[in-house]
């Protein structure tokens, strides 16, 4: 981790009564319009808070001591954009080492509550990047919403459209988890439904170098809007992945308009023979202009990070 000029600690600790016992109340502390990083410091545990970094208070570090250590647990559902457990709005905002879960629907298997969106996280800000972090639910579990974002290393698991959004973000060496057929055995998942909505807008999901995993059956991605976008380049996808890959969704007829790639993927459920006729066919170089970081970095901002999340 970097130590950046003018960069200072907020602690973190239920167990403490010199410190923070909530996350939220850390954030809270720091000032509006905020110039400086500031690293809030979070210790192992679980959380049960809804936690929002709202638009005013940029530069901020979320740091846990690692996925499935540091939880942030809430159960709400519906209105995602004030039901997230974890709401971030500002921008020059990085998080890592924590795991985000929306319960209401989660784990599947255990889980009795009727199907609904249930967001674990919601990210608006621009220049945000997440490193080793996980987002746990079942529909509509990552909420990436606009902006540019970085996600590396990271796990994101769900069923239906559970990545989802207008951002314009890479997902790089991401377990991408489906846990579709554990609800319902006859249902099929959505991995990502992007919301790309003219020729001019630069949203898109890239997956590169991914695991994809999990179980029952799905689609790589759905169109959520006219001209979608989702990539997966030199990814891993396994055999829940069907036959045909993609679904237009309500845009059969202007399929023409919509970006879904494959590039140098491998494992049993890349076998592009009975893809949807209409996937597109990128050049190299096509490929080469979205899978770089300056797909989302055209003015550096990943190399200012307090993390070095290239690594």
């Amino acid at each position: 981790m970097r130590k950046l000029l003018g960069e200072r600690t907020i602690y973190v600790d239920p167990s403490s009564h010199s410190c923070f016992t909530t996350i939220q109340a850390a954030i809270d502390s720091v000032p509006s319009n905020n110039k400086d990083w500031i690293l809030i410091s979070i210790k192992a545990g679980t959380y049960n808070e809804q936690v929002v970094i709202p638009g005013d208070k940029p530069f901020i570090h979320l740091k846990g001591e690692g996925m499935g250590r540091t939880n942030v647990v809430w159960e709400a559902h519906q209105y995602m954009l004030n039901t997230s457990t974890f709401g971030s709005i500002a921008d020059n905002i990085v998080v890592s080492g924590i795991t985000f879960m929306n319960s209401y629907n989660y784990p599947p298997n255990e889980n009795k509550n009727p199907v609904k969106p249930a967001v674990a996280a919601m990210i608006s800000g621009d220049k945000s990047a997440f490193y080793e972090c996980s987002f746990l639910g079942y529909q509509d579990t990552l909420l990436d919403d606009k902006g540019r974002h970085y996600f590396k290393r990271c796990k994101i698991e769900g069923s239906t459209d559970f990545i989802f959004g207008s951002g314009q973000s890479i997902y790089e060496q991401c377990v991408i988890s489906v846990n579709g057929g554990v609800a319902n055995p006859d249902s099929i998942s959505y991995i990502a439904a992007n919301a790309r909505s003219s020729e001019n807008d630069s949203s898109g999901f890239v997956f590169k170098r991914c695991n994809v995993t999990g179980t029952g059956t799905t689609y790589l991605g759905r169109a959520w809007k006219s001209y979608s976008r989702v990539i997966y380049s030199n990814s891993f996808l396994s055999d829940n992945v069907i036959p045909q890959g993609w679904d237009a969704w309500d845009f059969v007829g202007q399929e023409n308009r919509l970006t879904f790639a494959e590039y140098e993927c491998n494992g049993s459920g890349s076998d592009k023979s009975n893809r949807v006729k209409w996937e597109k066919n990128l050049s190299p170089m096509e490929y080469l202009s979205f899978t770089s970081y300056a797909y989302i970095d055209t003015d550096g901002w990943i190399q200012k990070l307090p993390l070095n999340v290239l690594d």
